[in-house]
């Protein structure tokens, strides 16, 4: 665990605090993943099961922390990879593959109808000593949702996460967004979820610029303790990704997971 004093988690908090950034999330025009015949049923039953407003969190609220959080201390070595969990498993696996030969850990913000298709993927994940969040059911643009329906949204994939894994996940963001509404937020808090994780940094690997672009977009704005935003799902990605990490290495810098990065 990365060490840090009093000071810098009031600057992480003022951090938090800013005005939330107008860019949004992965694949803004890109359609949700394809449902399987059953995946009504199985978010029916999701829903139902989910976690109720008073559930126990995945774990207890950081101290001195806000709610929304985009990046870690910058005092330590730390940093956070986070991956948009969506897309061609065969690119996730050849993501995780990747990161298990730096020893990296990353934290996968995975889409439920992506794990309704994939299950393995999500002890896949957690196997490798990485952490799984809630990235909602269907990545749809939940900002512009009503309460109930956002809910909904984090509720069902918040059930699917316990029932593939037994925890709900450590984190929750937004679809379609980089920071929290409100209304989000509150919703988010009612599925069980102590806080909204953002970034820092957007890596914009879903623009597929090509991996030297994606590699070079990270490392010329990295430092420690940042909140680095990346996708499952796109090719050049892979490529980019021991670029990234031997950049960091050189730096001086170790890709953690968010939880280790905060605690």
């Amino acid at each position: 665990m990365i060490p840090f004093d009093r000071r810098d988690l009031l600057r992480m908090a003022a951090v938090g605090a800013a005005g939330s950034l107008t860019a949004a999330c992965s694949d803004r025009t890109a359609a949700p993943a394809a449902e399987a015949p059953a995946t009504g049923a199985v978010r029916a039953s999701a829903v139902a099961s989910a976690p109720a407003a008073t559930s126990a969190p995945a774990h207890p609220p950081l101290p001195a922390l806000p709610f929304e959080i985009r990046s870690g201390p910058r005092t330590g070595d730390g940093v956070a990879l986070t991956f948009h969990g969506q897309g061609d498993p065969a690119i996730a696996r050849a993501l995780l593959a990747e990161a298990g030969r730096a020893g990296a850990k990353v934290t996968v913000m995975a889409v439920g109808s992506w794990l309704d298709e994939q299950p393995a993927m999500a002890r896949l994940v957690l196997d490798g000593g990485h952490e799984l969040g809630n990235h909602t059911q269907n990545h749809l643009p939940i900002s512009t949702m009503s309460a109930d329906r956002a809910y909904t949204e984090i509720a069902a994939c918040a059930a699917r996460l316990k029932q593939l894994t037994g925890s709900i996940g450590s984190w929750f963001r937004p679809s379609q967004a980089q920071d929290c509404t409100a209304t989000v937020a509150a919703q988010a808090r009612r599925a069980g979820y102590a806080h909204c994780l953002s970034y820092d940094l957007d890596s914009l690997d879903y623009t597929d610029p090509g991996a030297t672009a994606v590699a070079s977009t990270v490392l010329d704005a990295v430092r420690p303790g940042s909140v680095v935003s990346l996708h499952f799902g796109h090719t050049g990605t892979i490529a980019a990704l021991p670029v990234i990490l031997d950049g960091l290495h050189r730096r001086g810098l170790r890709a953690v997971t968010t939880t280790e990065l905060l605690t």
